[in-house]
This record gives C-alpha cells, structure tokens and sequence, in this order.
C-alpha cells in the first residue's frame, strides 16, 4: 500500500480534515492518564501546521453509543494537545452543525480545530453493510458524514487504532470527499511500512507469538502466517484449547470447546506448511482467579478445580530458545494473567526475549499492539525493539491479511 502522505501535497491556505486516534485514557477527575496517543499524531499536526495549512481533527473517545456524554468530551485533549503543540487549539462543542462550519470557516494558516467525539452520533459506527442494506440507515450516515466532509479541502487519515473499522469518519467521509486531495499521515505511514514490509518480506527465521484470551481471535492470523512464518509459539489462555485437541485434561481452565475441531486442523495445516507450531510444555497453575492466589507449577495435565493462568518455567525456557536465532519477530497477546502477579512472568520473559534479539541478532519485531505493547511498556522495554504498533485489533485483522477499505480508498502515489 504505497500511499500518499501529507508531505506529498500542497496544504498552505487549505483546510486538513484529519482522522485522528485520540482515544486516550481519562480518569474520573478528567485528566488524562496517558498522552501517548496525541504525542504520537504531533509529527503530521506540526507538518500541516508548518506547511501553512488550516488543521481540522476528529476523533473518538471511548464508548458514547450515539448519546452526547459529559465524561466522554473531547475538552481535555483539546487542553493537552495546546499544551504540547505550544499554541492554542480552538475546541468545538460538536462536529456537526453551524458553530462548527462557522469556526471552520474562520481559521488561518496554522491554526488547529478540533471537533467533539464523532461517536456523539449513531451515523458514525452504524456498520457499512447494515447502511447498505438500509435505506434509512445509509441516509443518516450519509448525512452525517456529508456535514463533516463539506468542511475540509483536504483529508488525512492517521488513525491506524480504528483502520479496521468502516466507521463514517474513516470511510464515508473520505468517499464523499470526491477527487479532494486523500493521503494518509506519518503515523499510519510507519504502521503499513513495518507491519507490511515485515510480514511480506521477513528476513527469516520468522517467528510469530500469539497469546491472549482467545483462540477464535486469532485462527485467522495463525492461517494466515502458517505460511509464512519458521514458528508460531502459542501462549496465554488460547493455549487450553490446543491442549483440549490433543486430548488433554484442562482443569476449569479457559477453553472455547466450538475451535477445538479447528485447532486439530491446525495442527495438521502448520505440518503440511512445515510450520512449527509450538505450546507450552508445562503450566502455572492455580486454585482460583486472583492476584497472589495459591499456585503450582504442572507438567501434563491440570488437575481439576485448578486452571492455568501462566506458561511456566520450561515453556519460558523453550520459548527464549526458539526466539533465539529470530531474525524477525511479530508478537501479539500476553503469555498469561500478565496484569496479576505472579502470573505475569511468563510475558515478562517473552518480552525480554523479544527485546534480547532485536538487539543481539539486529532482529525485525514488531509488537502488535493491545496488551503486548501494555507489557512491553510496562517492563520499558519499548525502544528495546523495532516498532510497537498503536492499533490492537488493526494490526491484529492485518496480520489476518484483511484489507483496510478506509486506506484501499485514499490516493496512491
């Protein structure tokens, strides 16, 4: 996906509508917790900014489900991104309507609006296929998107965290944008390079972790990277399931008893693709689901009433030897209940091991995301390896091989 970028166009004097991820965390006193998703847009802001053009944001805050919510206001980012940008940014109170058209209008070059949540409205998540089967439904996207797309000349797309998603923001605008000018910024720029590059042109061995909750999550991205991956290490609860389809005893572990007929065929897909696909080989193990909760360490089967909640010991040991020799590395989904000790030393070696080849072997990885980039931060070891990327479930249906059509439809260069 070569796309254009705001560096390949002219913007002095033109207002940039630009889909941004500014969903960041808020506390109940509305201070935001972490800024990593503002800081992470800066570069394409300050470009437009310094070229002259009129920057015109949106985004979404967390869950509103179509209702205008206090707690979900987008004021507090407006603050921190002045803070950091060094220069005001003019707020308004919706994104839709004649105030906001009106404080569009006004801007000079250089100047920065940013509209309320987009998901104030309904119209922007009602699903693209819902709309097109729903002559009601596709017109109040429409008419939504329509009142936002009539107010840029430009539109850049920088928010990968929602890239995955035909929300009316991130597809519908741009589509009615018509032959304006539709690049992508240098954020979404990075992702498709590494994320894309890695996966398409590894330098092998290749090597791919997925851990996490569930295996039905991730079947897609497993079929997809049997074929082009050396080894795929599974940990994190999705392993019960493999353990379940090789006639194991899980205990009261989690399992989704609907894959376990496509895991067996995994098992066989990864052989034929001569994939190694590797589990655990024991397990931590304990009596109840809480921090600090009695434990034990299995080899085999788990006992009943117990369940596993960590890799142990010999699968750490194992896994840090397969990821010895890595050359690149994709990694996605925690080893286990990584945010409970002391069931997080299984991610924690993982990590370290990650971060040991990227700097030893000058070895590609690529953290996907989601709960692997919590951990990564968590342990610092953020700049100890080659990108960690700000989509979860992006870079996860990337992996998958999904396309974007919010990215399929912005200009090529």
């Amino acid at each position: 996906m070569a796309k254009k970028t705001v560096a390949d166009i002219e913007v002095k004097g033109k207002r940039v509508l630009m889909r941004v991820d500014f969903n960041v965390p808020i506390d109940d006193e509305g201070n935001i917790t972490s800024d990593n998703r503002i800081v992470m847009a800066l570069p394409t802001i300050k470009t437009i900014v310094e070229k002259g053009g009129r920057v015109i944001l949106m985004s979404h805050l967390g869950r509103p489900k179509g209702e205008k919510k206090i707690e979900f206001t987008m004021k507090p980012v407006a603050k921190r991104l002045s803070e950091l940008l060094g220069k005001p940014v003019v707020f308004a109170d919706d994104c839709i309507g004649a105030d906001v058209k009106a404080k569009a209008a006004a801007l000079k070059d250089g100047d920065i609006l940013l509209l309320e949540n987009v998901r104030f409205y309904k119209a922007e998540e009602i699903k693209d296929k819902k709309a097109k089967d729903d002559p009601a439904l596709r017109k109040e996207k429409d008419d939504f998107a329509r009142q936002i797309a009539e107010l840029g000349d430009v539109y850049v797309d920088d928010a990968f965290g929602t890239a995955h998603r035909d929300n009316a923001s991130m597809l519908t605008v741009p589509q009615l944008m018509g032959d304006k000018p539709k690049v992508v910024g240098f954020l979404i720029e990075r992702e498709l390079k590494f994320l894309g590059d890695t996966i398409n042109n590894p330098v092998r061995p290749f090597v791919a972790i997925l851990g996490g909750a569930k295996v039905s999550d991730k079947l897609a991205v497993i079929e997809n990277l049997l074929t082009k991956v050396d080894r795929i290490l599974i940990g994190g609860a999705m392993a019960y399931t493999f353990f379940k389809a090789q006639g194991r005893k899980i205990g009261k572990s989690l399992c989704e008893d609907d894959f376990i007929e496509k895991a067996k065929e995994l098992f066989g897909k990864a052989k034929a693709a001569n994939c190694e696909l590797i589990l655990p080989v024991d397990d931590v193990i304990a009596s109840e689901f809480k921090e600090n909760a009695e434990n034990k360490v299995v080899t085999g089967d788990i006992p009943d009433g117990w369940l596993g909640l960590d890799i142990g010991p010999a699968s750490q040991k194992l896994f840090i030897e397969k990821l010895a020799d890595a050359k690149t590395v994709v990694w996605n989904g925690p080893m286990g209940v990584f945010e409970m000790k002391p069931f997080d030393e299984g991610t924690k070696a993982v990590a370290q091991a990650v971060a040991n080849a990227t700097q030893k072997n000058g070895a590609k990885s690529i953290i996907g995301g989601g709960d692997s980039a919590s951990a990564i931060k968590k342990m610092k070891l953020s700049d100890k390896v080659t990108h960690v990327s700000t989509g979860g479930g992006a870079s996860l249906e990337f992996m998958e091989g999904k396309p974007f059509k919010c990215i399929e439809i912005l200009d090529e260069k």
